[in-house]
Order: structure tokens, then sequence, then C-alpha cells
């Protein structure tokens, strides 16, 4: 799926620059608090100065020496902590010429400023240089307050706080939609329409999804032509759920309905519900569709709607009082509660829609659910394209062969794959996209980036080849196995080694068919066993990937004699939730070793076939040793042709792949 990659730059300059002003206009409104709090610090400062006279530390022995004088006028101790000196006429003439006593005969500032340590020594200081003097100067004690720094204590940090509080609130205002502190609780929707931001995405922007696009058509018609359904009594859908794999195009989907219908268009993720405070999700679910009536008829899109969606209940540490549960009541109220929500339609979007609310699944919600499923071949073509249209391509690109080479991709993986066939492409310094470009693009995606200075022993490298040239012969040699195209030992990602293959596109799987999968799946650590005799660590992901399929078929699918046509698969997703098992134990037990009787089972087999083709098995090992890539056509040559193989599959190219043409497919990467 694919949206003209010019839309986003049109966009842009319709917005309007209005809103922009009303920000500077706030922020200008401070400036009154940052001027009262410049001139109180320089009005304290001012009142509280030292005068004209400079105040000097003196030490111990100049304090003395001016004691002794009879230079001193008074000594205040301020707090117990430090003295302040005053000179007397006679001390300012000898220390302070410049400076004019007072009636007094000294200042209204101290003249020097003396350290105290300890106090009692300071005292006994004083009392023995004035020993001699006849009028000795007295110790004052002064209980001084610090206006500054009581401010600056007791009332700045909350003064700042209620400056910060209101910044915050006032910015979450405005992010709310609205520049006051309580409209914190507006909507975030965006809104699209031809007089604010329009939307050029249509249905032509939109490939692979046709089925789908019949079903939203009805929606777009019925906004654009209500009396053709009125008129029979019919009523639209209140409510659209698009369900479907990541990737498949869902939220392009629906922004085609709003370039389509050309009504407004409201646009919302479900997390901008859910704030940290309380009933904002409510608050804003309540003016969201307030908005939409009034601009009605017009549509509502949440997108990732699981967010809000959830079934409640689920958490019960929550309790009711969960801003999730209060938001998703608002949701359900709003939909289909007392009042009447005439001319609104609510498209929705998920993956996971097994976990939504019931009541919010139900008729007369959502009444209809469509599904977007992963793109055939044809979808495949016209994703391919609608993503080609801006790319520069060479003669040699064929649509058709790129879709055959790409089952199970998503419209996104598609999007990526052409993506990163340009950067391939401009990294070589090519004029223009070629084949090749593409099917190394499609090698980086599933497999990683090659690692070919990856620094692998010999002994390692024999290992790796007979373990991919295991999986490669039992593919090869059983009939309903995925066929091989491509085999490398280079290393990618995280794995060492890797192969593609070529899965039939299949609704249904049968019993014998998942068991084929598990023996090619076990052909690389068969393949060690009969060569080497021992096994080694480099089947972790192939072990993991049988024990997956074979405790699905034992406990999903029925697929097992023993368990029966049981099913333990939860649909609804509350064993999620569950610290149970939905059986006993002594089921449990049947289960494990079912489980392990299967995978030993068709591991052996595998050993079986291997030891059989042992002669096949060690050509091609020794043929990837030397070529570190090998292709279906040399299998063919070993192991001759699949007899399996349908006529009308051997004209396909993905199923003939040659070296000269490096024809590479989709499948599974081995990580060891």
């Amino acid at each position: 799926m694919s949206e003209n990659p010019t839309n986003g730059s049109q966009n842009q300059p319709n917005q309007p620059n209005v809103p922009k002003r009303k920000p500077n206009k706030k922020r200008g409104s401070f400036y009154w608090i940052y001027a009262i709090l410049a001139a109180v610090f320089i009005g304290i400062n001012i009142f509280y100065g030292k005068g004209n006279v400079p105040t000097e530390d003196v030490n111990q022995g100049k304090l003395q020496e001016l004691l002794k004088n009879e230079e001193v006028y008074k000594i205040e101790l301020v707090n117990k902590e430090d003295a302040e000196i005053y000179l007397n006429e006679k001390g300012l003439k000898k220390n302070f010429p410049d400076v004019i006593p007072n009636k007094k005969g000294t200042t209204t500032t101290p003249s020097y400023t003396y350290k105290i340590g300890s106090l009692d020594r300071f005292e006994e200081m004083v009392e023995e240089s004035q020993q001699e003097v006849k009028n000795p100067v007295y110790i004052e004690n002064v209980r001084r307050k610090s206006w500054m720094s009581d401010f600056l204590i007791g009332w700045f940090p909350f003064i700042l706080l209620i400056v910060v509080w209101i910044i915050i609130m006032r910015s979450m205002g405005r992010g709310a939609g609205g520049g006051q502190i309580f409209s914190i609780g507006k909507s975030k929707a965006q809104l699209y329409d031809k007089d604010n931001v329009p939307v050029n995405v249509t249905f032509k922007d939109v490939a692979g999804l046709e089925e789908a696009k019949v079903e939203i058509m009805e929606i777009v018609d019925f906004l654009k032509n209500p009396a053709k359904y009125t008129k029979l009594g019919g009523k639209i859908p209140k409510g659209v759920l698009l369900v479907g794999p990541p990737g498949t195009g869902k939220t392009l989907l629906a922004k085609s309905v709003a370039g389509e219908a050309n009504v407004p268009f409201f646009s919302i993720s479900g997390s901008d519900f859910v704030e940290m405070f309380v009933g904002v999700g409510a608050s804003r679910v309540r003016d969201l569709f307030k908005n939409a009536k009034d601009k009605s008829p017009c549509i509502i899109f949440i997108d990732e709607i699981d967010a809000i969606g959830r079934a409640r209940g689920k958490n019960p540490m929550n309790g009711g009082n969960d801003e999730r549960e209060s938001t998703l009541n608002q949701l359900l109220t709003e939909m289909d509660g007392f009042g009447t929500n005439s001319g609104v339609i609510v498209l929705a979007a998920t993956n996971r829609a097994d976990i939504l609310d019931k009541a919010l699944m139900r008729a007369g919600r959502f009444d209809r659910q469509i599904y977007v499923e992963l793109p055939d071949l044809i979808g495949r073509k016209e994703i391919f394209e609608v993503h080609m249209r801006n790319l520069k391509l060479g003669p040699d690109v064929d649509r058709d062969f790129l879709a055959k080479q790409t089952p199970g991709f998503s419209g996104a993986d598609i999007a990526n794959v052409c993506n990163e066939a340009a950067l391939m492409a401009a990294r070589k310094e090519k004029e223009q996209i070629e084949k090749q470009d593409f099917l190394d693009a499609i090698d980086r995606i599933i497999g990683g980036l090659e690692k070919k200075n990856k620094i692998i022993t010999a002994e390692e490298k024999k290992v790796i080849a007979f373990h991919e040239a295991g999986h490669a012969t039992t593919s090869w040699l059983l009939q309903y196995a995925h066929p091989l195209v491509k085999v490398t030992i280079v290393p990618r990602g995280k794995s060492l080694g890797a192969a593609w293959y070529l899965p039939e596109e299949r609704q249904i799987t049968t019993k014998e068919q998942m068991y084929h999968e598990m023996i090619a799946t076990l052909g690389g650590r068969a393949a060690e066993q009969v060569v080497f005799g021992q096994i080694s660590t480099g089947a972790l992901s192939d072990l993991e990937k049988v024990t997956k399929q074979a405790y699905a078929m034992v406990t999903y699918y029925g697929l097992n004699e023993e368990i029966g046509n049981l099913s333990y698969y939860d649909s609804t997703g509350q064993q999620d939730y569950s610290l149970t098992k939905p059986y006993s134990e002594k089921t449990a037990e049947v289960i494990d070793k079912e489980i392990s009787k299967m995978v030993e089972q068709a591991y052996q087999e595998a050993v079986t076939i291997l030891t059989e083709h042992i002669d096949g098995l060690t050509q091609l090992a020794n043929k990837l040793i030397d070529k570190e890539v090998i292709f279906g056509e040399d299998l063919e040559t070993i192991f001759g042709k699949r007899p399996w193989t349908k006529e009308e599959e051997t004209e396909k190219p993905a199923l003939t792949a040659t070296a000269e043409d490096a024809e590479i497919v989709y499948e599974e990467t081995e990580n060891k």
C-alpha cells in the first residue's frame, strides 16, 4: 500500500499561520513577572547596601592593634558568627582618611569584619587586648535577619513552583487545542477538510485491497448520496473496524476514505485519549463526538483502538477506576448510547481484534469488521506498481517476477523492498534500478546484511555447509516440504547460513504437510549427526520452530491420535491472563510426551533420508563450500527433478531459479 510521496509536502503549506502568533502573545504575558522579580532583588540590594565605607576582613593581629590604640568605637557580634568592627574618629583618620565621620564620630556601616572561630577565644582576645586601656570596648550581641536569604529559602521555592505549574498547564492547554488551563480535556483529533487540511489520498493510491475497498466504498457512497439508502429505510453502519496484520494498509485505507468522501475527517490515535490526569480520556471522547456532531456528516478515525478498547476487567490490579476503562465506557456511550449520533461514522483500525471488549464489537457500534489481509500475487503486483511510480527502473525489472518472489510480504514490506533497491543502486552509482538490485534488497530484508569478513574456521565452515545441505536435501526429497531456491553459507545478520524456499500459498494445511516441514527443518541437525557423528548448537532456531509447530499440532489443531480431536486454543485471548493451563497435569504429561515423540520421529526420518542419499548430500555440501551459494538447479543436477512438481509450476521463474539470473525468493532464515 502506498501513498503519493508528494502528499506530505502538499499538506504543509495549507496549515494556517494564525495559530503560531497566539503562543507568542501568551509568552509575553510572563514579562511582568520577570520585571517584578528583578525589581525586588535590586531593591533589596540597594536597601541593604554597605554604604560608602569599604568593609574589609581584619586578622587577629590587626584587631588587637586597633583595640590597644583605642581606635575602636564598638564591636557588634552578629548572630554569634561574625564580628563587625566600627572605628571611632581617631581610627577613621588613621585607616580611612577619606571617610567623613558622622556626629558620633563613627560610621553607620562597619569598617572591618572578623570571622569568629571560637566565641570564647574571641572574647578572651578582646579582653586581653584592652587590659591597659582606660575605656575598653565591650562586645555587643546582635541578632540580625537576612531578608535575602529568608526570601530565597522560605518563599522563592514556592513562587518558582507556582510559575512552573502555570507554564506547564498553559502548555498542556495549548496542546489540547486551547490556550487556557482547563482546555486539557479538549480532543487532540486532527481535522481534515477542504477548508483546513485537505487529504489528497484516494482509492487510486491503495493497491491490493480490492475486497476491502468494495466494503469501504459503500460508506463513501452513503456520505455522498444518503437519499439512495434512506428512501428504502436502510441505515448506514455506525462503525467499521479494519482488522489485519501490521503493514497491510489499514491506516492508508482510512485516509483514502477521507479523500474520496470529501467530508470532515477527524483522525486520532487511541493513545491520545489517555493521559496522566484522571478523567481526561472520557472528556476528550465527549469533546471529539461533540465536534463531530457539529460538522456531521463526518468521519471519525481512531487508529490503534486497542489502546483504549481492551476488554475490561482483564487487569484486576487497576480496579474499577482505571482511566483506560473510563475512556472505553465513554466511547461505548457515545457510539450507541441514549443520545442520537446521526451522520457520524466511526472508523477504527487494529491488528489485535481478539483483545477488544465484546461491548465494543457488538452490532450497533462496530457493525462491520473488514479484514485487511496480506496481499496475494495479483495484489503484490499492484502494490509494486504503486511504489515504482517515482523510481527510475531499468528495462529488466519485471513486476510479475518480483510479485512471485515475495510471497507473504505486506504492503509495508514491499515498500521497504523498493526503497532498499533504490538505496543499493545509488550505493553502486547506477543510473537506474536494475532487477538484481531488487533481488539483493529482498535478500537484505529477509536474511540481513552479508558479513563476508566474519572470521569462520575451515572446520566451522564445513559443519555449516553440511547443515544447510541437509536442509536442502530433505526439502527436495519430501513431497510436501517447501522446495528450495537458494542456499548460502555467507553469514547474514545473526545467522551463519541461510536458505530460501518458495512456500506454497495455501489456506489450509494437512498433518502430513506439517510433518514434512518438520523433517526438513530437522534436516540440518540430522546431517551433522550422519556426517560427523555429533551435533552442534547451530540448530537452535530449527529446534525452536519444530517445538512450536509440534505443540500447535497436538494442542491446537487436534492432529495427534493420543490427545484426539481436542483444541486448547483460546481465540478470546483470556488464557494469556490465566495462571493455569486449560488442561490437567496428567494431560500436560501426555502432551509433553507426544510432542517429544513427534519431534524425535521426524528427526529419525531425516536421518534415514540423509543416510540413503549420503553421496548427494556430500556433493551438495562440497559444492556449497566451493561456491558458497547454490541454487535449485544444483539440486536438480544431483537428485533430479522433483516428481511432485506440477507442470504449471515448472514454468514459474521462482521455481527454476538459475545461477546466472540469481533469482532469489523468500522464506525463512536459519538463525544459528
